[in-house]
């Protein structure tokens, strides 16, 4: 539909029905709906009519072809202008074939992957009518506690923002109107949601503006550079405001800043969150500075359709708010071809052949491996075929490894770890005992899982935490695993057999109680669908791990945030023995497990670091280089990363930054040498007056296998 046309139509639109345009409901209230769309308790509650309904732009949580279509049909018959209804959902780690966690994606460093998972879940979302995805999450994370790091891909901002274009490309592909398989993708949250004080979800975010510019900011302004077409407002406020209604955020960087026009959408109940927070005395309220911020969409709370028309009738709100608001939401519909084909994509048919399909399957399951990191081997692992397996512990049967946010996942279709491993070696080589629950256990249990692993040659562990331990509202104060699983590793450690532990879980955790105690440790995450399938291919040696932490694990929790670019203070700690410097008494300032550390079963070793100038230009540009060899047995993926650091400026400078890394796969006895191009726009930083620009100077480089370690170089930046 042309603009014109689209704006025909808007002024063909009441006051009201633009304004119920802005509204997002839930499911239940439409026709068509499996509830039928009776408007009763908690939902009358809100004071939600019929005229609204029928009037609506939005539907949140609907999904199923038969289901959508019945909806979109119902809406039709009934809405005055033919509008169709948006069909809104999260769809993060896959829709039914379900991927590993997002920070699980990360560890992979692997961006074409990632691109074309998100592509498999749109394939799978649109078939199921879904038109748009609350996703990708963005949010950079330094605090283990808060739940929600297992669905940002971690600490950097670079990779980041390298993340959020590849998921961006694999929801969204190259044409939403002509190509019935992707969906329009939404970055979340704006902004600055992943800096929540304490790990506590929801709560206070302060910073200063310099850190939110350089370090929360520049992964959603890379998928909205990407053509991402929507994007969700954050909780929490910044600079005081909650950034629901933030004109600073929202119309200062987000629209005037950044040229963003699309559409802007609260999350779940924002916007009445105003009163909360202290920045609103009422609904109306609410919906004034909400829509002066620009929010185009309101989730799930009614504060726009019970108070919007009043404002305008006291001259408070102009009707051209209301009109660009409706004219994005309406220019999205046809951006997507909804006036063409209201049931876009829906289709009850290739329903059952796309969703879970083999071919989706099988991709999972390389996903799943390339993100698994192995943390620790003492030789344990691979695990030899020809000796007995005693696999322990509450997931090495359970089905609980999709994680938060698998919607339509089923922990039914998942292979569990046990399964995994029948798939490998012959039935009467494996025992299996449950020894504890994932919080609770028995002394039964505990002496059942002795006996096995007594007449094993080695015990595999499976350990970790429940998914609902992770993910939105789910923080812990206590990172470590639940105790009854700690007590479960130190009597099975007293057998002094050859032990590897898998981890299932959502965040970094604190080792303590079981990285001395096993010979080999692999983080697993969520790993997904085919979870168990993935981690036995690395357990036996089928696939070489080679994942790498995109956020670090702390040594305990009194040490968070602790995060690789962090800064080196007056008084850096340089050795044991120093006094008043900054550091821990009782433990080091370090990590335990740094930014993109990760063992392998090959053995990479780097040397010749080579530079091809000690000085570099704005005009020009220098290499940076290294031969990587394997050493090791067998053939392997390295993870080859560049860092620097700006050694004086105006402004404080990180220890280290990422600034690329690249991918090599060597065979035995192989090298290669890996080369990296720096340029002076790589080196710039916002300064004191917020220009962003770069300084003469000195600069050190890093090229290694994570953040802690690797050979060094030097070179000066002449302007």
């Amino acid at each position: 539909m042309a603009e014109n046309h689209l704006i025909e139509l808007l002024e063909k639109m009441s006051l009201d029905e633009k304004i119920a345009q802005l509204m997002q409901l839930a499911t239940p209230f439409y026709k068509g709906s499996s509830d039928g769309g009776h408007i009763t308790g908690p939902i009358a509650d809100m004071g939600i009519n019929e005229d609204t309904v029928i009037n609506s732009g939005s539907i949140l949580g609907a999904s199923g072809a038969k289901e959508v279509m019945n909806i979109q049909k119902a809406f039709l018959e009934e809405n005055p202008h033919g509008i169709p209804l948006l069909f809104m959902a999260d769809i993060i780690h896959g829709f039914k074939t379900i991927f590993p966690v997002p920070l699980a994606m990360g560890c992979s460093w692997d961006l074409e992957a990632a691109e074309k998972s998100a592509a498999i879940a749109a394939k799978e979302a649109a078939v199921s009518g879904v038109h748009v995805t609350f996703a990708p999450m963005v949010d950079l994370v330094r605090d283990p506690r808060w739940g929600r790091v297992m669905e940002s891909t971690g600490e950097d901002p670079y990779l980041n923002s390298l993340f959020a274009r590849a998921f961006v490309r694999g929801f969204q592909g190259n044409d939403l109107k002509n190509s019935n398989e992707h969906v329009a993708a939404c970055v979340k949250h704006f902004a600055a949601y992943g800096a929540a004080e304490g790990g506590r979800d929801y709560n206070t975010v302060d910073m200063s503006e310099r850190t939110l510019r350089e370090t929360y900011l520049p992964a959603y302004k890379a998928a909205l550079d990407e053509g991402c077409e929507m994007v969700m407002t954050s909780f929490n406020i910044v600079d005081g405001i909650p950034a629901t209604g933030s004109k600073a955020l929202m119309r200062g960087i987000l629209r005037d800043e950044w040229g963003f026009d699309g559409v802007l959408i609260s999350d779940w109940g924002a916007v009445k969150e105003m009163i909360s927070h202290g920045a609103a005395e009422d609904e109306a309220e609410a919906a004034l500075k909400a829509i002066e911020a620009g929010v185009d969409i309101e989730m799930m709370t009614p504060c726009y359709v019970k108070n919007l028309k009043n404002l305008i009738s006291d001259g408070e709100v102009s009707v051209g708010l209301i009109d660009e608001a409706v004219l994005r939401i309406l220019r999205l519909k046809d951006k997507l071809g909804l006036f063409e084909n209201p049931y876009r994509g829906a289709d009850e048919e290739k329903e059952k052949e796309i969703v879970l399909s083999e071919s989706h399957r099988g991709y999972a399951r390389q996903m799943a491996a390339k993100s698994c990191v192995l943390l620790k081997n003492d030789g344990v692992l691979p695990l030899d075929r020809s000796k007995r397996i005693a696999l322990i512990g509450p997931f090495a049967e359970n089905g609980d490894i999709l994680g938060p946010w698998s919607w339509h996942g089923s922990r039914e279709d998942a292979i569990t770890l046990a399964k995994g491993v029948k798939q490998k070696i012959d039935s009467s080589f494996l025992l299996t005992s449950q020894g504890c629950g994932i919080e609770t256990g028995t002394e039964q249990q505990l002496k059942e899982a002795i006996e096995t692993a007594k007449k094993a040659d080695i015990i595999l562990l499976a350990l970790g935490e429940k998914s609902e331990m992770s993910g939105e509202a789910n923080c812990r104060a206590d990172i470590r695993l639940p105790i009854i699983q700690l007590e479960l590793v130190m009597e099975l450690a007293k057998l002094d057999k050859p032990m590897a532990v898998v981890l299932f879980n959502g965040r970094p955790l604190d080792l303590d109680g079981v990285i001395d105690e096993a010979n080999a440790i692999l983080e697993a995450w969520y790993p997904g669908t085919e979870g168990g399938a993935a981690i036995a291919d690395i357990l036996f040696g089928d696939e070489n791990p080679s994942g790498r932490l995109s956020m670090s694990f702390p040594h305990s929790v009194g040490q968070v945030p602790v995060y690789y670019n962090s800064f080196n203070t007056g008084r850096p700690k340089m050795s044991d023995q120093d006094s008043y410097v900054s550091k821990y008494l009782d433990i080091p300032n370090s990590p335990r497990f740094p930014f993109g550390f990760g063992l392998t079963y090959a053995n990479f070793h780097y040397s010749d670091a080579a530079i091809s100038s000690a000085t570099l230009t704005e005009d020009e540009t220098i290499t940076i280089s290294a031969v990587v060899k394997n050493n090791g047995p067998i053939a392997g993926e390295e993870t080859v990363q560049l860092y620097i650091r700006d050694i004086s400026a105006e402004i404080v400078r990180p220890v280290r930054e990422l600034k690329g890394f690249k991918k090599v796969f060597l065979e035995p006895g192989q090298s290669e040498k890996v080369e990296f191009t720096v340029t002076e726009e790589m080196l710039r930083y916002y300064h004191a007056n917020f220009d962003y620009k770069s300084d003469a100077g000195k600069f050190n480089a890093y090229i290694g296998p994570n953040s802690r370690d690797g050979l060094e170089l030097e070179f000066k930046l002449i302007k």
